[in-house]
């Protein structure tokens, strides 16, 4: 196991991340390469930037990733409140996803602000 698989954040952008596939199936056919494309490569964004950060020598470069990370859930949010305006997600589903992306961000920013950022290295 990666030192990165063990952070509760990481977790959870993984789980979020699937639930954002799965919601995206059900989005028209021809928006395959508009929102859904988008909105699919924004919330991997999410997980990868975690994992990256984690994977880098220093602390100031994690905490770079995880601004990344932050932004492209910024990018998410804002996709889903464009499905939610399409009519392409229900407003129920949404407030679930954006509850979600909430506390995902408030963990990003901690673990940003923490002095314990974990040294994952090999």
């Amino acid at each position: 196991m990666f030192g990165f698989e063990k952070l509760m954040v990481w977790q959870k952008a993984l789980s979020f991340t699937k639930e954002i596939y799965m919601v995206t199936k059900g989005f028209p056919a021809d928006e395959m390469f508009g929102v859904t494309s988008q909105i699919r490569r924004a919330a991997v964004s999410v997980v990868l930037n975690i994992a990256e950060g984690a994977g880098r020598k220093s602390k100031k470069e994690f905490k770079h990733f995880l601004s990344m990370s932050y932004g492209s859930l910024c990018e998410t949010t804002t996709l889903l409140r464009l499905s939610l305006e399409l009519n392409y997600i229900e407003e129920v589903k949404h407030k679930t996803l954006y509850s979600d992306a909430d506390g995902i961000g408030r963990m990003i920013t901690g673990l940003s602000n923490s002095n314990k950022i974990p040294d994952s290295r090999l």
